[in-house]
C-alpha cells in the first residue's frame, strides 16, 4: 500500500478518525499528565476532534457494511469542513494570545460573581475557583503555542480533506 492508495476517499475517513483521537490524546495528555487545565478555547477545539470522530466513525460504519459509497464524497467534505472550523477557532485564540484582540468573557480566567446563588455554597469554598484564561500560553515549541500548532495542523487536515474529496475515484478514471 503507497501514499497514494492510503490518500484515497477508502482510507481518509480512517485516517481522519485516527488523527482526530490522537489529537484528543495528546490534549488530554498535556491536562492530565502535564497538569494544564484547559482554557474555554482549547475546549471549543477539542470539539472539533469529537464532531469528526462521530462523522469519520459513521463513515467507517458505513464502509464496513458496504453501504457507505452514497455518502462517502459528502462526508469527507464535511471533515474537512470541520477541519476548517478548527483551524479558524485554533487561529482566533492565537489571536487571543497575542492580544490582537479580546477573548469571550468565558476567557477572563476569572470565575462571574456566584454571591446571589446562596451563602452555604460560597462559604464551602475555601479559595475562589480560577480557570485559566486564553490569552495564556502554558506551552510552545519553535514560538508558536499550543491553539496554533493545533490550527496549523487543523489546516493541513482540511486541505487533504478538499484533497481527497477532489481526486477522482477509481470508478470515475474508469469510466
Amino acid at each position: 500500500m503507497n501514499l497514494t492508495e492510503i490518500s484515497s476517499a477508502k482510507y481518509w475517513p480512517s485516517l481522519a478518525f485516527l488523527f482526530s483521537a490522537a489529537m484528543l490524546a495528546g490534549a488530554h495528555g498535556f491536562e492530565h499528565i502535564g497538569g494544564m487545565d484547559p482554557c474555554q478555547l482549547c475546549l471549543r477545539q477539542r470539539e472539533v476532534y469529537w464532531a469528526v470522530i462521530l462523522i469519520a466513525g459513521l463513515l467507517v460504519a458505513l464502509q464496513y457494511i458496504g453501504k457507505a459509497q452514497k455518502f462517502l464524497r459528502i462526508g469527507i467534505v464535511i471533515i474537512g469542513i470541520i477541519f476548517l472550523a478548527g483551524a479558524m477557532i485554533a487561529g482566533f485564540h492565537v489571536g487571543v494570545e497575542l492580544k490582537f484582540w479580546e477573548g469571550p468573557a468565558s476567557c477572563s480566567g476569572t470565575m462571574a460573581d456566584l454571591s446571589g446563588l446562596g451563602g452555604n455554597l460560597l462559604e464551602s469554598l475555601s479559595e475562589p475557583a480560577k480557570a485559566p484564561g486564553c490569552g495564556e500560553v502554558p506551552w510552545s515549541m519553535l514560538g508558536i503555542s499550543m491553539a496554533g500548532w493545533n490550527g496549523l495542523i487543523s489546516l493541513a487536515l482540511a486541505i487533504m480533506s478538499f484533497l481527497v474529496f477532489l481526486r477522482p475515484s477509481k470508478t470515475q478514471v474508469n469510466k
